[in-house]
This record gives structure tokens, C-alpha cells and sequence, in this order.
């Protein structure tokens, strides 16, 4: 640029005495902008709570779909996921980076038709022969949608910060919000839908007891009767709700949270779809990481299918606990903090099958099972960031594949949560149960206790055994955030010394 030796001297001086700026306030992330970034976890877990809790009764009662027509839409629904999560990541790393950025243009766009297709899985169509193809193809179109919504919002916290305890503290308020809109989702539904229930049917087994004609003079006597029509509506009045909250916390996460490009880590050459999944599935601690969370998820969403009816007081319970293991994982490391969480879930899965029907004692139970939840199936998604910067480090000429490490995450928790709903369909039909029947036979008591005891268990044990094995330590983690501060330091002084002599 200049080549008297004056003004090498000057640039040197210029260096010393006045040195490049320190970049971590920079990464310091203000406590708005963390509430609005959590903010966009809600949509996934209020529409999540809502299907999972509630479509399969649904299907089942309202749209009166035969039990197996309907565990097939429910197992297809998110087994479509097995394409659309990593092709949606895998789109999503090769997209441009715009004003807004690369993460938060998914968001926007594909809000107002998720908004739209969740709509219609909660409407009744006018006819019967195609009932299940309607309910099928929203039930995947939504599914894709909220793919493109989801997975750049998850990889999104790689771009809010690139401090580790930036992130770290990012995702303990998404955790938050993420469980309070599980809440709201199981109250908005719950209680719209709860006051426009249609009445029960009485089953071969009432009307052999004689049960027939008292049912009916007490349902008739006891409350006003309430048509399907009724309950039809109610379903479409709660996912007119929902799809308000969905926009507005889109809204909020688009305007309170700026995307920063990493300038010091220019992006790879792009490659070929199966070439990106090989290279990210080929990473030994993400694919034990995926392993864990798909096997102590499973165990969870397994149970919470069919034990909805006290999933409000768990859902409190890990609220407020995942303060607590904040500072338990802070303290003692996430994959202590995730195995003591699952091992304190056992004990209380027993008990509620063991003791004798109580409802004080059920909703003590379900609150304690609840701080175990907040550590074993919320807590692994504080590990994926320090997997990202693992491969990231073992990987120094292949970045800009974010989205794909978090597009196979997010799918693995869909795919957890399809197989639990036709785990639970399938059983319930083969056990003998009857739509809105007001008894049922005891093989479905049977089948509901192994299904929120035995198998949760047996699934996250099996989860706590991979996780034995996952590689990453609290030593390996602090290593790995050492020599990536110390690349950005380095090309964050390149840059700063190139824009000295350029001005020079």
C-alpha cells in the first residue's frame, strides 16, 4: 500500500498504541434480546403440545377415524420428517446470507403458511371418503413448514453469539419458554376444548351391566348436552388461538434478535446433500449425542402421551427447576447434570404405577418427575452447541454446516415423538379400546401402565448407556473454546490491522 519505511513505522505504532479492539462486548447479549430469542422456541412446543396431547384424540373421537387409519397419519406425519429435516437444513446452510441473515428469512416466510396448515388439521372436512388423506397431507405440510420454521431458528443460537456462556445462557431462557409454551399449549386447548366435550359412549360391556339407561338419564340430567358439532368447533376456536401466538412470537423473534455473521470463519466450499450428512453423521460425539437424546426423548414423550392429564403440575415443576440445572451443569458439567436428571425420573415412574390411585399423591409425583424432565430431555440441546465447535476444531476448512447439525436434531425429536403416538395408538387398538367409551376393558389399564413405566424406563436407561460412552468432557469443552477464541482473536486482529493500513 505504501512502501516509505515512515509509514511502516507509523502502522506499527499506530498498532501499539492503539491495539484492536476487543470483540466480547461484542458477543455480550443483553437480557431482551435473550427473552426474544426464546421467544421463538414457543410456536414448536405450543403447536407440539397441542398435537401431541390432542390429536390423537382427535382423530380418534372427533374426526372419528378408525384407530388404525389413525396411528398411521400420526407415524407417517412425522416420519415425513425423515426427509424434509435434514433437506431443510441442508438448504438452509447453502442459502445466501442476506441483511437479515441466513437463519431468521426461514422464519418470516414460512410463518403464514404453517399458520395456515395447522388451521386446517383442527377442521373437519364435508365429506368421508377423504378424511384421512386430508388429515394426512396438512398433518405433512405443516410438519415441513415448521421444519423450515424450527431448524434455522435452533441453529440460529450458533449466530447470536460466539461466546460459550453467551450461548449457554441463550438457551437456559429458550429452555424456559419452551416448557412455559407447553404449558400454554395444554391450557389453551385443554380449556377451550375441555368445555365443548362431547359425552361419552356407553360400551358393550355398560350395556351388559345394565348401565345403559342410567348413563344416558344422568348425562341428559347432569349437564347440557353437548353435540360433536360443538366439540368440532371448540377444536377450531383453540387453533385459531394458537396460530395468533405462533405470528406474534415470529414477530418478536425476527424484531428483537439480530443474526451475526461470523466474520473470522469464512464458509467452506458448499457440497453435495449426502456428502454434508456423511461428513456430520460421520462425527463420532454427535452421533452418540443424537443417540442419547433420541432414546431418553422417546422415554419421555412415550409417557407424557398417554399421562397428559398431569402434565400441567410436571411441566411447573421444570420450569422452575432449570434454574436449578444451570447452575447444577455450570457446577458439576451438562453430562453429569443430564444422567442425574434421567436417574431421578425412575424412581417416580414406578411409584405411579405401584401405589393405589391418588390423585394428591399423583400430582406430587408427576411435580418431582418434572425437575428430572428439565435435565434429561431439555438440557442435551445446551450440548449441541459444544458438539458444532468440537467438529468445528477437528474441522478447520469446513464450516457453514450448522443448520445441517441441528436439522438431524430436530428431526430425531419429531421422529421420537411420531414413534411414541403410533406406539401408543397401536397399543391402545390392539388392547381393545373404545373411542369415547366410558369404561374400558382392564387390558388398556394394563397397556397404559407399561407404557408410562416399564418402556420409559427401559428407553432411558438404554439412553444413559450411550451416554457413557459420549466423548466430550468438561476438559475437552474448555479446550475446544480456548483455541476457537484464540482463531477469532487472531483473524479479528488481521482484520483490524488490514483496515489500519488501509486507512493508512
Amino acid at each position: 500500500v505504501c512502501g516509505a519505511p515512515w509509514c511502516c513505522h507509523a502502522l506499527a505504532l499506530t498498532i501499539s498504541l492503539f491495539p484492536p479492539p476487543q470483540h466480547e462486548h461484542r458477543n455480550k447479549l443483553s437480557v431482551c434480546n435473550k427473552i426474544c430469542y426464546a421467544v421463538g422456541g414457543a410456536p414448536y412446543q405450543i403447536t407440539g403440545c397441542a398435537l401431541g396431547f390432542f390429536l390423537q384424540i382427535y382423530l380418534l373421537d372427533v374426526a372419528q377415524l378408525d384407530p388404525f387409519y389413525a396411528s398411521i397419519i400420526l407415524f407417517v406425519g412425522r416420519a415425513w420428517d425423515a426427509v424434509t429435516d435434514p433437506t431443510v437444513g441442508f438448504l438452509v446452510s447453502r442459502s445466501p446470507w442476506t441483511r437479515f441473515g441466513r437463519m431468521l428469512p426461514w422464519v418470516v416466510l414460512s410463518t403464514p403458511l404453517a399458520v395456515l396448515s395447522y388451521f386446517l388439521i383442527w377442521f373437519v372436512p364435508p365429506f368421508e371418503e377423504g378424511k384421512v388423506i386430508w388429515y394426512l397431507f396438512f398433518y405433512c405440510i405443516f410438519q415441513t413448514l415448521q421444519t423450515c420454521f424450527h431448524v434455522p431458528y435452533s441453529a440460529l443460537t450458533m449466530f447470536i453469539s460466539s461466546e460459550q456462556k453467551e450461548r449457554d445462557s441463550a438457551t437456559a431462557y429458550r429452555m424456559t419458554v419452551e416448557v412455559l409454551g407447553t404449558v400454554l399449549g395444554t391450557a389453551i386447548q385443554g380449556q377451550i376444548v375441555g368445555m365443548a366435550t362431547a359425552p361419552c359412549l356407553p360400551g358393550p360391556a355398560d350395556i351388559a351391566a345394565g348401565l345403559n339407561s342410567s348413563l344416558s338419564v344422568g348425562l341428559n340430567a347432569s349437564a347440557p348436552v353437548i353435540s360433536l358439532d360443538d366439540t368440532k368447533t371448540a377444536y377450531m376456536i383453540a387453533s385459531g388461538v394458537i396460530c395468533i401466538i405462533y405470528v406474534l412470537c415470529a414477530i418478536v423473534l425476527f424484531f428483537g434478535v439480530r443474526e451475526k455473521k461470523e466474520s473470522c470463519r469464512p464458509r467452506s466450499e458448499p457440497m453435495g446433500f449426502f456428502q454434508g450428512i456423511k461428513l456430520v453423521m460421520g462425527h463420532g460425539p454427535y452421533a452418540k449425542l443424537v443417540m442419547v437424546f433420541l432414546f431418553t426423548s422417546l422415554g419421555f414423550m412415550v409417557r407424557t402421551a398417554l399421562f397428559e392429564c398431569f402434565s400441567s403440575s410436571s411441566q411447573l415443576s421444570a420450569t422452575l427447576a432449570i434454574p436449578f440445572w444451570q447452575w447444577f451443569l455450570t457446577r458439576f458439567g451438562k453430562k453429569t447434570a443430564v444422567c442425574a436428571g434421567s436417574l431421578s425420573v425412575v424412581p417416580f415412574m414406578i411409584l405411579v404405577v405401584c401405589m393405589k390411585s391418588n390423585l394428591i399423591i399423583t400430582y406430587i409425583v408427576s411435580f418431582a418427575a418434572g425437575v428430572g424432565v428439565a435435565a434429561a430431555f431439555l438440557l442435551p440441546w445446551s450440548m449441541l452447541p459444544d458438539v458444532v465447535d468440537d467438529f468445528q476444531v477437528q474441522n478447520p476448512d469446513s464450516t457453514g454446516h450448522e443448520a445441517l447439525f441441528y436439522s438431524f436434531y430436530v428431526f430425531f425429536t419429531k421422529f421420537a415423538s411420531g414413534v411414541s403416538l403410533g406406539i401408543s395408538t397401536l397399543s391402545l387398538d390392539f388392547a381393545g379400546y373404545i373411542s369415547r367409551g366410558c369404561s374400558q376393558p382392564e387390558e388398556v389399564a394394563i397397556t397404559l401402565k407399561v407404557l408410562v413405566s416399564a418402556a420409559p424406563i427401559g428407553l432411558i436407561l438404554i439412553g444413559l448407556v450411550i451416554l457413557y460412552w459420549y466423548p466430550i468432557t468438561e476438559e475437552r469443552r474448555q479446550g475446544n473454546r480456548k483455541l476457537l477464541q484464540e482463531l477469532r482473536d487472531e483473524a479479528d486482529s488481521e482484520t483490524d490491522s488490514t483496515e489500519l493500513v488501509n486507512m493508512i
